[in-house]
């Protein structure tokens, strides 16, 4: 698997967790059927349940904020 980072938007406490896989986990990925198969595996370590999520995978990781029509630089 090429992407490096996994997106989880909660929908429960309304929550946007960006996790960047290990190497570790990246190489224990591979071994499973499919990707949310694996993902089921580290829900309790980043505090997730994937019955209350969506999630996707991207290599690169790109954050834009918006406010009143405009990106904002500020992510606070």
């Amino acid at each position: 698997m090429d992407s490096k980072y996994v997106l989880i938007l909660d929908f429960c406490v309304g929550c946007l967790n960006i996790i960047k896989l290990t190497d570790e986990e990246l190489r224990e990925s591979e071994e499973y059927e499919d990707f949310e198969s694996f993902l089921s595996t580290i829900e309790e370590k980043y505090g997730f349940r994937l019955s209350n999520c969506q999630w996707m995978t991207t290599e690169e990781l790109n954050i834009c904020r918006y406010e009143n029509g405009r990106e904002v630089e500020d992510y606070a």
